[in-house]
């Protein structure tokens, strides 16, 4: 997953997009750029990978922990001084002796209820809920990118409609004024259109200072560097592609209980959950070891006159022993905590049952939300499309009948107003639909990344 990233990010330097502070124009990125570049610097995501290297070492652990023994190794040197027993006669001795010792032993466990196969279970179901749990939050980045590049278009495209009526009321200001000194048009006239210039200049101020904050989140959503720029790609806002074919529901649904990473998580759990219960029952049962190993030994008097030690690794040799060891332990009685672990372990099990459950009814639910809010959505579109077209000409006519002193500055004022509503219910309409028909995609097992 992130190879796939890491490439796309360096193709993306090579080509010099993401490095907007040494080009002399500020390159543009679009949706997807912008949602890989949130995934490959998510902090989310650099702990997500920490968490799935720590399941690879659990899961090698079990392995080495179910097929190959326990081996220590240990030696000793040491000088005795003063009463010690003689080795060779079995005697009390005063005279200063030295030794060295060597020993090599290895144990298995051969049956212990099942516990190492079990933890061979476990840990390879929590090393795939890593990479699902890596999935889910990418989409989860994803997402909120979508959500925060929309809003930086919404807040974008508002800031030229309010642009534009800016413009058109600073020219009927200019005519209103001609107007007035020709005797055409009173001073209340005047002032109304000032009134509404003053308005547009408003609202341009303050959707202004929304851009700029919906640019923040976005920066702040992608971790991009608060002190450098970033322009997007406006294409998005003009797009009016509508899904007029239904969606078949069941099958979607279906699809979302086998992929949506809630559930997928939710599963595993239930199935740890489930060994770990098999896992304390069988621990009732007693558990068989063998173990073998080897030791030797030499000793010398460095201080006895008229000494001759035995060769070192004569003596090695002569003093060698080996043992293998068959052990059987039986549980008889722990203060019930064997039965109490058990306990925990059925409740565990329970409760994950519930959760899976639970996710399940959640997805469809979900999947059945974002299906009627898509359809909805482009419901809402067409009509917001319709009315903007409507307004847009009846604005175009109300200006003309008030640039010929055919209509009030106030009627003008409601025409401007209407034609500004329109452009805005249209631009939020195509931006939900686009948001909301993703998301319905990525529940048919498209991610956010493959649209």
């Amino acid at each position: 997953m992130k190879a796939k990233h890491t490439f796309f990010i360096l193709m993306m330097l090579v080509l010099g997009a993401l490095n907007p502070v040494k080009a002399q124009d500020t390159l543009t990125l679009d949706l997807k750029a912008c949602m890989h570049y949130a995934v490959e610097h998510s902090t989310r995501m650099r702990i997500s990978q920490a968490d799935i290297r720590d399941a690879q070492i659990d899961r090698r652990d079990a392995i080495l922990a179910a097929f190959t023994p326990s081996i220590d190794g240990g030696t000793y040197a040491y000088y005795n001084f003063g009463r010690s027993i003689d080795p060779e006669t079995n005697t009390y001795t005063v005279v200063t002796s030295f030794h060295n010792g060597y020993s090599l032993s290895a144990g298995i466990n051969l049956f212990n209820g099942f516990q190492a196969v079990n933890n061979l279970k476990i840990t390879k179901t929590a090393q795939q809920m890593g990479l699902t749990k890596e999935q889910q939050i990418e989409d989860q980045l994803c997402l909120a990118t979508m959500e925060a590049y929309c809003n930086v278009l919404y807040f974008t495209e508002l800031e030229k409609a309010l642009q534009g009526q800016v413009a058109t009321a600073e020219k009927a200001l200019q005519l209103a004024t001609r107007q007035e000194q020709l005797g055409q048009k009173s001073h209340a006239d005047v002032v109304q259109v000032q009134s509404d210039l003053a308005e547009r200049q408003y609202l341009l101020t303050t959707c202004r200072n929304n851009l700029n904050n919906a640019v923040i989140t976005l920066k702040d959503v992608m971790l991009w560097p608060m002190d450098e720029p970033l322009k997007v790609d406006e294409s998005i806002a003009q797009q009016t592609l509508l899904v007029t074919d239904p969606v078949d529901a069941p099958s979607v649904v279906s699809q979302a209980k086998q992929t949506m990473p809630s559930v997928l998580l939710a599963e595993g759990t239930m199935k740890n959950a489930r060994v770990a219960l098999k896992t304390a029952r069988w621990l009732l049962l007693p558990r068989l070891s063998l173990y073998g190993g080897w030791s030797s030994s030499y000793f010398t008097y460095p201080g006895k006159e008229g000494y001759v030690p035995t060769p070192y690794f004569d003596q090695i040799r002569d003093n060698r022993g080996e043992y293998i060891q068959l052990s059987l332990n039986i549980p008889i009685y722990d203060h019930l905590s064997k039965h109490s672990n058990i306990a925990k372990k059925k409740n565990a099990y329970d409760r994950a049952q519930a959760e899976y459950e639970q996710s399940l009814r959640d997805v469809e639910a979900e999947v059945l939300r974002a299906i009627a809010d898509r359809d909805g959505a482009a419901d809402a579109l067409q009509q917001a499309e319709t009315h903007a077209v409507l307004q847009q000409e009846a604005f175009a006519l109300n200006n003309k009948r008030f640039e010929q002193g055919l209509i009030s500055s106030i009627e003008y004022q409601t025409a401007s107003n209407n034609y500004l509503n329109a452009l805005a219910e249209q631009m939020n309409a195509r931006l939900q639909y686009y948001i909301k028909n993703s998301v319905v995609s990525y529940y048919k097992g498209i991610p956010y990344l493959d649209q």
